[in-house]
């Protein structure tokens, strides 16, 4: 079974996640914010982690750069609705550049996390047509 660490300081969008992910047969822990989730992944390895870019004391940003400093190949999806003011996208962006491998807009539904979740922890194998031009 897959485990997954959703941090996010927003105990509704946690509960939620955890019930699509557990439904779908994914083991989740949970945190509030990044330094929470960070104690928790290194006592409790995961297959990904799921972290809010906005959040007290330690912030997604923030998260994602001590991670990938300590464990470069942790999958990690960032997640954000933004700020008032402004959109998630420049934030996703961010986090992308600073090593997210995956992100995904606030608010997002049940098929949208789902497919982001599936296509990181199980990437699409090569098609035959793919191997064939390799050889």
């Amino acid at each position: 079974m897959k485990s997954i660490l959703v941090i996010d300081d927003d105990q509704d969008v946690r509960t939620c996640v955890r019930n699509i992910l557990e439904h779908s047969g994914y083991s989740v822990l949970e945190a509030e914010n990044g330094s929470v989730g960070i104690g928790i992944f290194r006592n409790n390895p995961v297959d990904l982690i799921i972290v809010d870019l906005f959040m007290p004391e330690k912030e997604g940003i923030e998260t994602i750069i001590e991670l990938r400093k300590g464990y470069p190949d942790q999958k990690i999806l960032a997640i954000s609705g933004g700020i008032p003011g402004y959109g998630p996208d420049h934030f996703l962006h961010i986090a992308t550049k600073l090593g997210a491998d995956g992100t995904l807009d606030k608010p997002f539904n049940m098929q949208q996390l789902l497919a982001k979740v599936e296509t990181l922890l199980d990437p699409p194998a090569l098609t035959s047509h793919v191997i064939d031009n390799l050889q």
